[in-house]
């Protein structure tokens, strides 16, 4: 079975949501999923994009994976980065190369733009995708933690702006 990259494209936003809502269920994490097509096109394709997609399509056109990123920037390296906010492949399609070649396009991305950082993050119980990454190089960024403000929290301390 063959697939090609391409970048997502307007009238792709259905597909899309799909992805998420197939890794927010294998992240266990489907309750906090609430993005919806109109959203993704606002986010992809609006007047201020505020993120990017990559998807695997199958030779018969069924979409088989994605990757969506967004900018980042580093001080230390005075240079952007890039965060790979999402990578899911269907299960029944893992084992093809989608996974790789979906997160070596970012890195073709990183390079092709002079970016000093290619970086996202993993559930600490998904030892699979960090065996992934670790055969691809990537390092576990030892001693730093991701920290969140949503909801009620982030617009209290926005209130206090």
């Amino acid at each position: 079975m063959s697939f090609k990259l391409r970048d997502a494209k307007p009238g792709d936003e259905a597909a899309i949501v799909a992805l998420i809502e197939a890794l927010a269920d294998y992240e266990k994490l489907r309750d906090h999923c609430v993005a919806t097509p109109e959203a993704m096109r606002d986010a992809l394709f609006g007047a201020e994009p505020s993120c990017e997609c990559v998807l695997a399509e199958l030779d018969s056109g069924r979409i088989a994976g994605f990757a969506l990123f967004h900018n980042t920037f580093s001080t230390f390296l005075a240079k952007p980065g890039l965060w790979l906010e999402d990578l899911f492949v269907y299960p029944d399609l893992r084992g093809l190369g989608i996974g790789k070649a979906l997160i070596a396009r970012g890195a073709a991305i990183c390079a092709a733009r002079g970016y000093g950082r290619y970086e996202w993050s993993v559930l600490d119980w998904n030892a699979p995708s960090i065996a992934f990454y670790e055969s691809l190089g990537a390092r576990r960024k030892e001693g730093w933690f991701t920290m969140r403000l949503d909801g009620e929290k982030l617009a209290a301390l926005a209130r206090k702006a």
